[in-house]
This record gives C-alpha cells, structure tokens and sequence, in this order.
C-alpha cells in the first residue's frame, strides 16, 4: 500500500522470504502479507481494509509498513482479524515471525518510539550507528548469498530504487520522520550494485526515491554528492532514463538543477514538493519559499531544459489560511504552468504540531476549495499537455497491443499520463524500447505521437 518507497520495501521483504524458501502465491497462501502505508486518513483506511479483505480469504494476516510500524499494538488490538502486527526491526527476520505466526505462536506487538531517537541528531555521525538499526531498504545481503536483499513483485522496465530513508525536516503537517526516523542516505555502492541488478533484470528506467532526495550525501560527508553520483549511476549499462523524486524546493541548488536538467540519460523531470506558495502559509509548515521564488526556480529551469516535466502537491485548507493565501496558491499554479499538481484537503494528523495551530479551517471549506483548486489544475495540466503538441519525446514503451502504450520523458509512472504510439505495425516494438516521436495530439494529460521512423 501507499508510496514507492513502500514498493521497494515490499521487494526487500519478497526477498529475503524467497532466500529463506517462501513462495509468492495468486492464490490459497498460508499467510499474507499486508504493507501497510500510515500517511494519511485515505491510505489508512485503504490499509485496514486490505487487511480485512486479507482475513476473508482464509489466510493466516500479518501487517508490516507504517501504519503497523506507527500504532504496533494499538493496531493489533483494534484489529483482531491480524495475526500479527510487525515493526521494522521484524524485517531482518521476516521468515521466522511468518513462522511463528503459522505455528500459532503468540507475538507480542511492539510499542511505538519516535525512531528519530535511534540516531544521532548530527547527520555526519548517523552511519556508523545505522548499522544497528533497522531501516527497510537499506540492508545488503550476506557475503556468501545474494547481495541484492530484493526480488521484484511487478515486472516492467520501470522500477524504483531507494536513495535514502527518514527525514530531517519537521513540517508542522507531516509525522512520517516520527515513524521512518532520521534521515540516512545509502551508500553510492550499495545503489550502484542494486541498479545493476535492476537492469539484468530488464529494467530500463529508475526512479529514484526517498523521504528528501535533496539531502542525498549529507550523513555521508558531502552535501553535493547527489551532483557528482547522477552521472556515474548514469554509466550503469542497461539503465537508459533515470528520474529522481521527491526533491525539496528549499533544497535546490544551481548546479543540482543543472545535473538533473542537463546530464545524459536523466530524464528532464522535476518532482518538486511545493506544498503551498503563501510565504505565512509555509511558514506555519515550517517551509520556506513562497510564490516569486517557486516560479524563479521553474523559470531557472525551464532556461535549462525547456520541455522539462513539472509536478507537484499542494495542500489546501491548512490552518489560518485565509482568501488571500489561497489566491496567493491560485497565481502560483496558474503562472507555474506545471504538467501535474496533486491538490489535497488538509486533515489533522495526531502527533503533528499543526494539530495545535489556530485557524483550522471548516470541512465543507476545505472541500469546496479543493474542488475549485482540483478543477484549476485539471485545465492548466490539460492546456501543458496542448501546448507540447509538435515536440519532439523519447517514449519508454511499456504495453504492446492493439496500441503501443509509454510514457515520454517528462511523464512519471502512474501520476502524469502516457503516451500512445501511433504505429501502424504495433507488433515490431518491444517492451523497454525507447521510441523517438513526436508529438501530434493530446487528450487530457495523456499524449499521441507518431515515431520518427516507422517500422
């Protein structure tokens, strides 16, 4: 459930069960395992219900993820119909608790901590004592078995990889660095070799994905070190587009941009988390920034790479926002132009300090301006996607069918369209391929093209 880190976490789980002789199973498993994503309202309530919907099959139900991660045993006494409740330090031995469970063994479900306890608050003495914590995705294999803990639940020639995990920042809206801890980078090492699996296994695109991707490097010593790492991991062989995720405005700097927008092989793509663009709402989320210079930095790179993909989310509602502050919203997404912008209502989240603030705003408001931004947004993205009829995309083709189905450059997996092939011979393209084209129609955010060379 929930985000692409959680994709990548599940895969490290799959793994390592694989290693210990579990099989992945459609159907009559003896026990299922539920990821679990602890964000929001939404995503808890689609969690609990994959995890009733687990219970009706019959099986033998385990939570893992961060909502069991957030709540432990609050959960796992609301929630009867689990088995068991897990937290991330459980990861290491997946197989024996899975074990125990289908033995009828009782397993105590954990009590929370705030995992930013775990680690030094200075970044630079983190990774010597993040060996002795547990963080999902960053665990290498055994010397003497496969050193890559991960095996791939969904094919394709996309696949998200893991930066980093945790976060340092303390937005007043956001508990994810209560549940996922301080921020840790990976090892370039460690990434290089897991992308080269990644691409022996047929992977052609990357994504690369975290908490903050901006502070890449800084527990390791250099602060830079995501400017000088894009371009080796660009020299993995196999590896044809990489995007990177989850980038904070605050955070990019001129010769970042310049990597991201200018270096072969990564793709002209901006995954900003903007949030809001009124300098006192941002404040009030303890972010920086506001209106003129968000549309600075996308003026800054827009000089670099003109067809440079823009997304975002933004947060409406949030407590003492006023009409000027969302008219303030309004003028930043309309000038901004950007391809895709994700609006949500603002909800309480227990154990943030924007719980405590003034101004909460009523419900029905906050669903009415959701609507209206929803409703903006839909318009500017489907205007973007007009005005690069004629331009030239590299479409990365993911479906072969009765159409030939991808994404161009500037469009992220599942959240910002496709592009269709118009192809008279559809059969004579494969899956992984990256198709010249140019575009010649639009519907919605979606894309037409026509390759440059028919085959």
């Amino acid at each position: 459930m929930g985000c692409a880190r959680n994709d990548v976490d599940s895969e490290e789980l799959a793994g390592r069960l694989a290693s210990r002789g579990w099989e992945l199973t459609d159907d009559e498993a003896d026990v299922v395992v539920v990821n679990t994503c602890g964000f929001i309202d939404a995503a808890k309530k689609d969690s609990i219900d994959a995890l009733l919907a687990a219970a009706d099959s019959g099986a033998k139900v385990v939570a893992v993820g961060c909502m069991a991660q957030r709540y432990g045993a609050e959960l796992a006494a609301e929630l009867p119909e689990a088995d068991a409740v897990l937290s991330f330090d459980d990861y290491e031995d997946i197989s024996g608790r899975l074990d125990d469970v289908l033995a009828g063994r009782s397993l105590v479900p954990h009590q929370p901590t705030d995992r930013r306890t775990l680690l030094p608050i200075s970044p630079v003495r983190r990774q010597e004592a993040a060996s002795s914590v547990a963080i999902p995705g960053h665990t290498r294999g055994p010397a003497s078995g496969p050193r890559v803990l991960r095996s791939r639940l969904v094919g394709g020639p996309t696949a998200s990889l893991k930066l980093a995990s945790g976060c340092d920042r303390r937005c007043t809206f956001c508990a994810i660095p209560s549940f996922r801890g301080s921020f840790v980078s990976r090892h370039p090492s460690d990434i290089l070799e897991e992308a080269q699996w990644l691409a022996d296994d047929g992977v052609k695109e990357l994504v690369l994905v975290s908490e903050n991707s901006t502070s890449y490097g800084k527990d390791l010593g250099d602060v830079r070190l995501l400017e000088s790492f894009l371009p080796r991991l660009a020299e993995v062989e196999g590896i044809e587009r990489i995007r990177v995720a989850y980038l904070q405005p605050a955070e990019m700097r001129p010769g970042l941009l310049e990597v991201l927008l200018g270096t072969p092989k990564l793709a002209p793509y901006l995954d900003l988390s903007f949030q809001h663009s009124s300098p006192k709402i941002l404040r009030r989320m303890k972010r920086f920034g506001g209106t003129d210079a968000f549309l600075a930095l996308i003026e800054q790179a827009r000089a670099i790479a003109p067809e440079v993909g823009i997304r975002t989310n933004v947060i409406t509602g949030f407590p003492g926002e006023d009409e000027g502050d969302l008219a303030e919203l309004e003028r930043f997404l309309t000038e901004a132009r950007m391809d895709a912008v994700g609006v949500f209502g603002y909800s309480d989240e227990e154990g943030t300090a924007a719980v405590g603030l003034d101004g909460h705003v009523p419900q029905d408001e906050i669903d009415e301006r959701v609507a209206m931004l929803a409703s903006l947004v839909d318009e500017l993205g489907v205007q973007r996607a007009a005005d690069r009829i004629g331009e030239s995309v590299g479409v990365l083709v993911e479906e072969v069918g009765e159409y030939v189905e991808g994404r161009a450059a500037h469009q992220g997996p599942e959240v910002d369209g496709t592009a269709t092939l118009r192809a008279t011979s559809p059969a004579a393209y494969r899956i992984g391929e990256i198709i010249a084209a140019r575009v010649v129609d639009a519907d919605g955010l979606d894309l037409v093209a026509e390759p440059a060379t028919e085959r």
